[in-house]
């Protein structure tokens, strides 16, 4: 683990050189650690696959602390210093949150089912046996407002993008993009290969979180009929 400079208001820390569940948990562990005591001047930090990006106003880290060393310097000594701190305790590892997901699958909510399976010598149903099978680790949220990049995709899923990315993707739609899966939680662009859609609403801009997943949460896809995806989705209008 190291921390390092990321710019001119930001700082950066290192927690391994691989995408791993060992990584994610320091992480995890490191950002309840730091949201107990967050230094003056902080903004936000942005969670990735192996590191963590803090960024700070610098004139407020000043006023706040010394006067003779660089804002810069002040953070870094702190996040050295919680580092040092850092007790990994692995009993949490087995309490993280477990969100279960209700995805209808193929159809019109899963334009690209039948090319997946076709591509891996699989049946449909074989798809949908094996991507709602394992419980998935949020890694981090990223590309959209609560879009999850989840690791745990069964070897036998993985799947290249799409040649020819779509312009609309609609919410809700659950894809597979090489090794990893993950849902929409916005309309938007994109070039995974859509397999279903769920329901629940992945980002509510007016609920405090915002978003239904955190990273170091574990999500569960349950499979569903089109006919309780309707009045699931009519619970959650």
């Amino acid at each position: 683990m190291k921390v390092e400079s990321f710019g001119d208001q930001a700082v950066r820390v290192i927690f391994g050189d691989r995408i791993a569940p060992s990584v994610q948990f320091q992480i995890n562990q490191f950002l309840i650690l730091f949201d107990r005591s967050p230094f003056h001047g902080f903004i936000e930090y942005v969670p990735a696959y192996t590191n963590v990006v803090f960024y700070y106003n610098p004139l407020d880290v000043i006023c706040g602390g010394r006067k003779d060393r660089s804002a810069q310097r002040q953070v870094m000594d702190y996040l050295e210093d919680l580092l040092k701190r850092l007790d990994i305790n692995l009993e949490n590892e087995g309490k993280r949150r477990v969100i279960h997901i209700p995805v209808c699958y193929g159809g019109e909510f899963g334009p690209d089912l039948n090319e997946v399976a076709a591509l891996h010598h699989l049946t449909c149903d074989e798809v949908i046996a094996k991507h709602s099978s394992p419980q998935y680790l949020v890694y981090m949220l990223g590309f959209a407002p609560g879009f999850p990049f989840l690791g745990g995709l069964p070897e036998e899923l993985a799947t290249p993008r799409r040649a020819t990315p779509r312009l609309r993707i609609a919410a809700g739609s659950v894809g597979i993009a090489g090794k990893q899966t993950g849902a929409y939680p916005l309309d938007s662009p994109g070039g995974w290969q859509i397999i279903g859609r769920t329901p629940i609403l992945l980002f509510t801009p007016k609920e405090n979180p915002p978003t239904l997943l955190a990273a170091g949460d574990l999500v569960k896809f349950d499979p569903i009929t089109e006919r309780e995806y309707a009045q699931l989705k009519e619970g959650h209008s």
